[in-house]
């Protein structure tokens, strides 16, 4: 069992003994971190928007209601 376990973990866990392979995995690491903020913000600014649309939408279907509530209680 612990034979199975060493080799399992073995296939992922990597500890080079040159430091300096831990750079470019950082450098990669910022990269994608970046690019998740910024792919954050964008749905964030895009659902705010279809926020906007929608209660736009909203406020005019009910006025519409309105009118027609209106009309037939006339």
């Amino acid at each position: 069992m612990d034979f199975l376990n060493h080799t399992l973990l073995g296939l992922f866990l990597y500890f080079p003994e040159d430091k300096t392979e831990y750079i470019s995995a950082g450098i990669t690491c910022f990269i994608f971190l970046i690019a998740a903020v910024f792919t954050m913000r964008a749905i964030i600014k895009y659902s705010k928007k279809e926020e906007m649309k929608t209660k736009q939408f909203e406020d005019e279907v009910t006025k519409r209601n309105q009118g027609i509530k209106d009309d037939s209680l006339s």
